[in-house]
């Protein structure tokens, strides 16, 4: 589909490429009136209600150091072009170009669904990775104020969690926050991709500036918070190189823990991320996939367990190699351990709510 990019301040897609399950592709046509040639109206973000009936997502994966996660919204207005959970947005009948990052889902039920999970009888205790999918504190986070009123029931519960973001906003959690990291219950990564503002600025238009995220590092840990980086998602030819530095910044802003993630471009994203490779940085657009696809076993992506987050090959093994070197001089663990579940401690009146049976119609 030759579709004309459509460029939007703060935006990082130049499409809205129709999803995988759309039986129709769509195509720009000149009307005879120059219409391919005005520019694109505003795009406004659009927040929608989720009518999910549960929140905590079980998972199974041997790569992932968690087995449940929790996630306020679906779509992400941080807008970043590499993002992995794009196609989930087709799911929902959406793009996962412009779609993803301007029309966003809220579970405005969450703090309710949330109560009654940790309150039924055969629920376990373990950390909770919240905002996994999409950043927990994306910028409608400032109004809705989800992710806050999830760590409140958390924190009520002495229910542990983690999690990654790229945003500075988490520094006005920091009063919910400290608390539990005292008990043990919370450690809190920032995700740096770049050193380079200007790259970082088309890669995730949204997102804090890098600088911004290693003071938000800087003042959780100031706060007694343990802290880790996430230098993900490593782009070869074009982030790479920012690795060492990245690490060294982040184990001087007070980060302990670290990890990588190499590029990954499931279904639609890899036509996406080509687009915009070819908007931005044309003449690294061949070498940038060129080592994605040598990395991938020929595909733009792999999604077998052990390889989807690592890759394979010279220039992953380089790069895994690099990581292990930086974290040993800094003395940088890459566990996501000691987090203490024996202080779950449910309020009488969230168990009176989950078990008050449904009273019958006749």
């Amino acid at each position: 589909m030759n579709e004309k990019p459509l460029i939007y301040k703060g935006r990082a897609a130049s499409s809205n490429l129709v999803s995988r399950f759309d039986p129709h592709t769509r195509e720009s046509l000149d009307d005879g009136w120059g219409s391919l040639d005005e520019e694109a109206p505003p795009l406004r973000t659009e927040v929608m209600l989720d009518a999910s009936k549960s929140v905590i997502n079980y998972i199974q994966s041997p790569d992932l150091p968690f087995d449940r996660t929790l996630n306020p919204y679906r779509g992400c207005e941080h807008g970043c072009i590499y993002c992995y959970a794009r196609p989930t947005h087709a799911y929902l009948g959406m793009s996962p170009g412009l779609d993803f990052e301007s029309r966003l889902l809220m579970k405005a039920d969450a703090v309710a669904l949330l109560k009654k999970e940790l309150a039924h009888p055969k629920y376990q205790c373990k950390p909770i990775a919240l905002g996994m999918n999409t950043d927990g504190y994306q910028p409608i986070e400032r109004e809705y104020q989800l992710t806050r009123q999830i760590i409140q029931v958390l924190s009520e519960a002495n229910h542990p969690f983690s999690l990654v973001t790229k945003s500075s906003l988490v520094e006005r959690d920091i009063d919910l926050i400290a608390p539990m990291a005292a008990k043990r219950l919370t450690s809190i990564y920032v995700s740096i991709t770049t050193l380079d503002r200007q790259v970082a600025r088309r890669l995730e238009p949204r997102a804090a500036a890098p600088e911004r995220r290693f003071e938000t590092l800087r003042k959780l840990s100031e706060a007694g918070i343990p802290t880790g980086v996430m230098v993900a998602p490593v782009i070869p030819a074009l982030t790479d190189c920012d690795m060492e530095q990245i690490l060294e910044k982040a184990h001087a802003a007070g980060a302990r823990k670290a990890g990588y993630v190499f590029l990954r471009l499931p279904h639609e994203l890899s036509d996406l991320f080509e687009q915009w490779l070819q908007q931005y940085f044309p003449l690294k657009a061949s070498h940038v996939m060129s080592i994605v696809k040598q990395s991938r076993g020929g595909k733009a992506y792999q999604s077998g367990f052990g390889q989807r987050m690592r890759g394979e090959g010279i220039f992953a093994d380089l790069l895994a190699h690099r990581f292990k070197l930086s974290c040993h001089k800094l003395g940088m663990s890459g566990e996501r351990t000691g987090f203490c579940t024996d202080l779950l401690s449910v309020p009488a009146a969230w168990q009176a709510t989950a078990n008050h049976p449904q009273l019958a119609l006749f």
